[in-house]
């Protein structure tokens, strides 16, 4: 009797809304063709000794695409660390090869679905220059993979950006103050973007569109000089003013690129002693991770968890799912690594932005 096909999955990098989803997609996908599923635990490592995983089915996926995070586990350190600086690839040595085609061939798995960012795809194309076959699912809360329109995670990153302004706007409100809110994206824009605008920001700041701390406190001062005495900043942790760098935390024994962050505090401070303007900062940080995932989020999860394992069916090895023009297709993953989406300072969102009145720092 022929053993039905084998695929493994595993979910690699920052943990993020509608994983769970697009495993659960992949599952159902599998078991209607006849074949069985192997879940990797904690992202490359459970391909590794000790080899850690599970058989996956739609019994056990049941009642997971509302969870957060991912039933399989996750990292983002460890022997798979594809980017170790800003922009730098690592290469997987031929030690680290051999070990996951032995695990492949033991396990009788036929290919490998990868679901990560930037840095894990880029690990999952190093697999597949190694004859390993891997299909590659674009994840990331920052939006910023150049081959996709979007990616799950991103919305409900987004909903908690506004859930969290909801919030601050009343008690900034309340005691006029000046709210600085940091919220990730790394070298993107996006999350600060849509988020600002849809929380009812008066200044966003992205990396994209180097700032001015002069612009920023002339904007809170004209606002106090209308009678608008609170105002709402979203910044991300990728802004930088004109002719600095990045503004980074310490990165005492910590793998990986360099960590962004710390920009909000620092900007409230500058902006209390340059205006007189109470401030306060409020770093975001893992919240936008977390939680269940948007509706929004689970149907693309979903999506791209069925068409990934029709790429399986179809051959297509060393493709990645995509989504452009409200279709799911797939790219080469070797075309959708190391090119980042940034947002485009003159794209019509930051110009609706501008039209209604929200600063960037920059005029």
């Amino acid at each position: 009797m022929t053993q039905p096909k084998r695929i493994g999955v595993l979910t690699s990098g920052g943990d993020c809304p509608g994983l769970n989803a697009v495993i659960r997609g992949i599952t159902r996908a599998s078991e209607t063709l006849g074949w069985e599923i192997l879940g990797f635990h904690d992202g490359y490592e459970g391909l590794l000794a000790p080899v850690s995983y599970q058989s996956l089915s739609s019994t056990n996926t049941a009642g997971i695409m509302h969870l957060g995070g991912t039933i399989l586990g996750t990292t983002n350190k460890g022997r798979f660390v594809a980017k170790v600086k800003h922009g730098e690839t690592m290469r997987l040595g031929e030690d680290i090869l051999s070990q996951v085609r032995e695990t492949m061939e033991g396990l009788n798995i036929e290919a490998l679905v990868c679901i990560g960012g930037d840095g894990s795809l880029t690990t999952a194309q190093q697999l597949f220059e190694a004859g390993i076959k891997t299909i590659g699912v674009p994840k990331t809360i920052d939006n910023d993979i150049e081959a996709t329109a979007t990616t799950f995670g991103f919305d409900s990153a987004v909903a908690c950006v506004v859930d969290g302004l909801d919030r601050l706007h009343t008690t900034a409100r309340s005691h006029k103050r000046a709210m600085v809110v940091e919220v990730m994206g790394r070298y993107a824009g996006w999350i600060a973007l849509h988020g600002g605008l849809a929380g009812g920001a008066d200044i966003i700041l992205i990396p994209e569109i180097p700032f001015s701390y002069e612009h920023v406190f002339h904007t809170i001062r004209e606002r106090e000089a209308a009678g608008l005495f609170s105002t709402m900043i979203v910044v991300a942790e990728g802004a930088r003013a004109k002719e600095q760098d990045f503004v980074t935390r310490k990165e005492t024994g910590m793998q990986g690129e360099h960590k962004l962050g710390g920009i909000a505090p620092h900007l409230g401070d500058e902006i209390q002693k340059h205006t007189g303007k109470e401030t306060r900062s409020v770093v975001l940080g893992h919240l936008q991770r977390g939680g269940a995932p948007t509706s929004l989020d689970r149907i693309l999860g979903m999506r791209f968890g069925v068409a990934a394992v029709d790429l399986i069916r179809q051959g297509l090895f060393g493709h990645m799912v995509s989504y452009q023009n409200y279709l799911v297709s797939n790219v080469p993953i070797a075309d959708a690594v190391k090119r980042i989406k940034l947002v485009k300072p003159d794209s019509q969102l930051v110009v609706t932005c501008r039209e209604i009145g929200i600063s960037f720092g920059d005029v």
